[in-house]
């Protein structure tokens, strides 16, 4: 376990220490992976962003008398987490980040539970890491769930009455949850599903037509092709080659992000360059979420210099710290779920096509709240 500070206490007089947890075999870090820059894939650790987060909060915390270091708790692979985070706890590291791979986060949930630290999860959009830890108080996600995303889209697609969807599935886990969010936000916009066809990567020659993007969109009746391939190895090669001339979204085309390196409003170009001189590569969403889930700490922090992790957590969540996360609107945390409400950006490679809530949603009490899972769609009853 790495420290940016040796022998430093988790909080020593004004100074907070944050951990920063990941795994060293993280599959998403392969340098071939990361190379690709596929759409909505993390492509470096998210140890700079949180950096850049304390670098820009530098003004706000010395005119306070703070002061906030980071630090790496990097577990050698999954079987070593437990103890990692177990030394956290030992150390009394009671704020950490989690830069942790989707199958790894429900036990980094639970351990902060059981340590009584305030955990971010800036990385993982499950639905389930939401629903599923209703009493975690202490526990906020700064990066959009899979409902978020897939309603961004789904509003897009209703507000230019494009509604007949051809859907493209993979066969895997984390292909059918990404339906399974798309399949909610297409019926809460009224979207038409004309049919569900399922693509299949293979090296057998038998199996090549299941993976063919012209046969696959054949069938004519349909206004554009919605494909959900978490991988991404399947979708980077659809848009311009289906068989009709049909727009492609999803894990393609037009996607659904956190940040877009070419986001050029409020403030956005600004923080890219910034990231980019730290980092020598563009920002993604997981990037941007780990540098608001920072901000957020010092937020709450400065606000209440002398709070715990619960009392932080609770004014997160309840509305009372506001959050600048350069999108155009003041950010706050969802009391039933802990959620960062923000805007989604709707993008393609080169650029951002527009932001959701789309204009027109509305919303009794705030539009952010039509992106995702509502107050009272949640089984989490916590406030």
């Amino acid at each position: 376990m790495k420290s940016s500070a040796a022998n430093a206490t988790a909080k020593s007089g004004n100074t907070l220490q944050v951990a920063v947890v990941s795994v060293a075999d993280d599959a998403r870090y392969q340098p071939r992976r990361a190379e690709r820059r596929w759409p909505g894939h993390s492509t470096g650790r998210l140890l700079s962003a949180a950096r850049l987060a304390v670098d820009d909060a530098q003004v706000e915390l010395q005119e306070a008398g703070l002061s906030l270091r980071l630090r790496e708790a990097v577990a050698a692979d999954a079987d070593q987490l437990a103890a990692t985070l177990q030394q956290l706890q030992t150390d009394k590291v009671a704020y950490w980040l989690l830069d942790l791979p989707d199958a790894l986060m429900p036990q980094a949930v639970q351990a902060a539970q059981k340590a009584g630290a305030l955990a971010i999860n800036a990385s993982s959009p499950l639905d389930s890491l939401r629903s599923q830890s209703c009493g975690a108080s202490a526990v906020l996600h700064s990066y959009p769930s899979q409902s978020m995303l897939a309603d961004a889209l789904a509003q897009f697609l209703a507000a230019r009455s494009w509604r007949e969807v051809l859907v493209l599935q993979g066969s895997s886990p984390a292909d059918q949850l990404q339906l399974q969010a798309w399949q909610r936000a297409s019926k809460r916009y009224g979207l038409k599903t004309t049919d569900t066809k399922t693509f299949k990567l293979s090296g057998d020659p038998r199996e090549r037509d299941a993976a063919n993007p012209k046969l696959l969109t054949a069938e004519r009746k349909h206004e554009v092709v919605a494909v959900w391939d978490a991988e991404g190895e399947f979708a980077r090669s659809l848009v311009y080659a289906t068989q009709w001339p049909r727009p492609v979204l999803g894990s393609s085309g037009l996607t659904a992000l956190a940040w877009h390196a070419q986001w050029e409003r409020y403030g956005g170009p600004q923080l890219n360059r910034r990231f980019v001189k730290l980092t020598q590569r563009p920002m993604t969403g997981q990037d941007w979420a780990a540098w608001v889930g920072v901000k957020s700490l010092v937020t709450a922090w400065v606000a209440e210099p002398k709070g715990t992790p619960q009392t932080l957590a609770a004014r997160l969540r309840t509305g009372q710290v506001q959050v600048d996360g350069f999108k155009g609107q003041s950010l706050s945390y969802r009391a039933w779920d802990g959620q960062l409400r923000q805007p989604v950006l709707l993008a393609h490679a080169d650029g951002v096509v527009q932001t959701a809530p789309m204009e027109g949603v509305l919303h009794p009490i705030d539009t952010l709240d039509t992106l995702g899972v509502d107050d009272k769609e949640s089984p989490c009853k916590t406030r």
